[in-house]
């Protein structure tokens, strides 16, 4: 099990969290096999903690219009416009994990258009990421596209905020240098599946 590796802040000794974080901390790491550095850097303020995890879960865990790969897919996008290597690296995870196709999500993460897409999706990814290089230029034209690929007013909304979510854990990871784990790197490749 990698070990965190901590740039600015130390993170805080597991044993000495709230218990809710610390269980849900051991749940993550019974699942995954290894506790994911960003929730050991967040639990250094447990109640920002508890605020990012429901919301990030009330976005990317819930029934939706979106898939869950489709999902992961604006996180990848919108971390690769941001460069940030921590968000790529796990969430480019999650996506090979959730669509089945490590292809897909290296292509996302290198540049979502090269990627073989639906078209709904590309018009999906060309909103999260006009939302991450200047959300005021999206206009009415932006979500009549949206409308015309069949999404909802909900999947719209469900688009926007993921990738506003993303644009923000984007920011906090590079501003705390955050590195992602090891295990991450070969997640869901060929035989080395995690």
């Amino acid at each position: 099990m990698s070990k965190p590796a901590p740039k600015r802040f130390q993170p805080p000794a597991i044993d000495k969290l709230p218990e809710d974080i610390r269980a849900r901390i051991l749940a993550v790491q019974e699942k995954s096999g290894f506790v994911p550095n960003v929730f050991l850097t967040l639990a250094y303020r447990p109640d920002e903690f508890r605020a990012f995890f429901a919301y990030h879960d009330a976005l990317m865990e819930k029934d939706s219009g979106l898939t869950k790969a489709e999902r992961e897919m604006i996180a990848v996008a919108v971390s690769a416009q941001n460069h940030c290597f921590y968000c790529l690296t796990s969430h480019g995870a999650v996506l090979r994990i959730r669509a089945k196709d490590e292809v897909l999500a290296d292509a996302i993460a290198a540049n979502y258009r090269a990627a073989n897409l639906t078209p709904r999706q590309r018009a999906m990814l060309d909103l999260a990421v006009k939302i991450t290089d200047d959300s005021a230029a999206v206009g009415d034209q932006d979500i009549a596209a949206l409308r015309g690929h069949g999404f909802s007013d909900e999947d719209i909304m469900d688009i926007i905020q993921t990738a506003a979510l993303f644009n923000y854990s984007n920011r906090v990871a590079g501003a705390l240098d955050l590195r992602p784990n090891r295990e991450y790197h070969s997640m869901a490749r060929g035989d080395s599946s995690g």
